[in-house]
């Protein structure tokens, strides 16, 4: 059998092996044929590496030195990618980090401060909670709160995003594609089970858009599984929503809102205009 060594060996030769002799006619100058040896060689080369992702290992996800296989560093941008993936990050939720967050959403037409002292609590908040996770692995989790467009998710999604490229485990549920999940896992009791089990157990849960939707019985029950659960075994979650306690009290039930308060710090987030409208003003100049 082959080692890992001879095979690499063999498939580099054969991919810098080249035949320069086919369909040419002879040519008797020495310095011709070096010339145009190289020159074909060079070509072919550069030809195969445009055909990788990675041109340094070749697609093969490691090097060797000697007789020391070693990761190259393309393998931690695709495990990267399979955590973004995993984590169910959506596309344009990506780019957000806490970093470009801006407080000049907050300004308020009556030089009022509220809105921007609320920002800026919230997000030295989401900084704090990324620093600890990356310390302890238990502790408390978020919970953001405020109307439509204010910046939860935005706040949410930076989180989610910076535990993510700190090799942390994450998993970002938009709280309405959660419901529609487990009402579509109702007859199979596996899928609804493995579900289930993900959001319970995994490091950090992002709840995103905890809002007024279509709860029944059965579908607060698994809320109310899942928070008492990383309650109780110190999970930290992150939670988004446009309730106010009180409202949040008749959808989901008390025993759930009690559990979110108990194991979360909490923060509300006000804007004067909705943030997406105050983007697309920028964006179409209407401003």
């Amino acid at each position: 059998m082959k080692s890992v060594k001879d095979i690499l060996k063999s498939n580099v030769l054969a991919a810098k092996t080249f035949d320069t002799t086919l369909n040419s006619p002879p040519n008797n100058n020495p310095s011709s044929n070096i010339a145009s040896s190289e020159n074909h060689a060079t070509s072919d080369h550069l030809n195969a590496v445009e055909t990788f992702r990675c041109p340094i290992c070749q697609d093969r996800g490691i090097l060797l030195d000697g007789d020391v296989a070693y990761p190259c560093s393309c393998m931690k941008m695709r495990k990267m990618e399979n955590q973004f993936r995993h984590a169910r990050i959506s596309r344009v939720l990506k780019n957000c980090r806490l970093e470009k967050f801006r407080f000049d959403y907050y300004r308020s037409q009556m030089k009022d401060q509220t809105h921007r002292e609320g920002a800026i609590k919230a997000l030295n908040a989401a900084k704090s909670f990324v620093d600890e996770c990356q310390q302890n692995p238990h502790g408390l989790g978020l919970l953001f709160t405020g109307p439509v467009g204010s910046g939860k998710t935005y706040l949410a999604a930076s989180i989610a995003n910076e535990l993510i490229e700190a090799q942390l485990q994450v998993l970002f549920i938009v709280v309405p594609d959660l419901l529609d999940e487990l009402r579509a896992s109702y007859k199979s009791e596996v899928n609804e089970m493995d579900l289930l089990d993900t959001a319970r157990t995994i490091p950090i849960l992002i709840l995103d858009d905890l809002g007024a939707h279509n709860y029944t019985d059965w579908t607060r029950n698994r809320l109310y599984s899942i928070i008492n659960y990383r309650m109780n075994e110190l999970l930290p979650t992150v939670i988004t929503s446009n309730l106010s306690l009180d409202e949040m009290e008749d959808y989901i039930g008390v025993r759930t809102t009690s559990r979110i308060i108990q194991s979360s710090r909490i923060f509300r987030l006000t804007v004067e205009e909705d943030i997406r409208h105050q983007m697309y003003d920028e964006r179409e100049g209407t401003k």
